[in-house]
């Protein structure tokens, strides 16, 4: 019986110089898996835009992390609308997809910005890879013990997040001798037979 896992990215693409996301691409294409990369609308730019075309072409999905991540369960309908909308169409200019899915700022949410935003909102098992100081081996500890079929995993390619690079080096090749397979978030959804569009939906499991 088949078994799935999603590792899904935010905070992508990177700024300057930064590799972050382009060496987790690196990696991911070595180990010819897909993943799903959460972006923040307003770090896009001419110079980034090709790894975000690179990550499409791997077979990621590219989703909607609002326009400047603010704190959207403090703002008002008009304007959690333009952080999704601006967030959207830079993510359509470049993919000539929408985004299927919403990943909420901080996984802080209110009825508002369900009212405002017309698409699945994922979270995801978080593994504390947002705090710089959480080394690789409590992240790798982390992913593991959130491992299950239809487990969404929160990560970071946000600029210098080396330890998650690290931490995910160790974790596919774990699991993949368990009997994991590694693929994106739409995918997840289809191969689970689950239908994502639930109302005030906040996915972190598909089963």
């Amino acid at each position: 019986m088949s078994k799935y896992l999603c590792l899904s990215f935010d905070d992508g693409p990177n700024l300057g110089n930064d590799t972050t996301m382009n060496d987790m691409l690196d990696y991911l294409e070595s180990e010819k898996i897909p993943a799903s990369f959460f972006l923040i609308g307003n770090k896009i730019n001419p110079q980034n835009r090709k790894v975000i075309e690179r990550a499409q072409k791997m077979g990621c999905d590219i989703q909607n992390h609002s326009w400047t991540h603010p704190a959207m369960a403090e703002m008002s309908e008009e304007a959690i609308r333009e952080e999704f909308q601006k967030c959207d169409d830079a993510v359509f200019e470049i993919t000539g997809v929408r985004p299927q899915f919403f990943r909420p700022p901080y996984i802080s949410v209110a009825e508002q910005m369900y009212n405002a935003i017309p698409l699945p909102f994922i979270c995801g098992h978080g593994c504390k890879d947002w705090e710089p100081e959480v080394p690789a081996e409590e992240r790798l500890k982390l992913m593991i013990e959130g491992t299950k079929d239809g487990t969404i995993f929160l990560l970071h390619v946000s600029e210098g997040n080396r330890a998650t690079l690290e931490a995910v080096k160790k974790f596919v090749p774990m699991m993949k001798e368990q009997g994991y397979t590694f693929v994106n978030l739409p995918d997840l959804f289809k191969l689970e037979g689950v239908n994502p569009d639930v109302p005030k939906s906040l996915w972190s499991f598909v089963k």
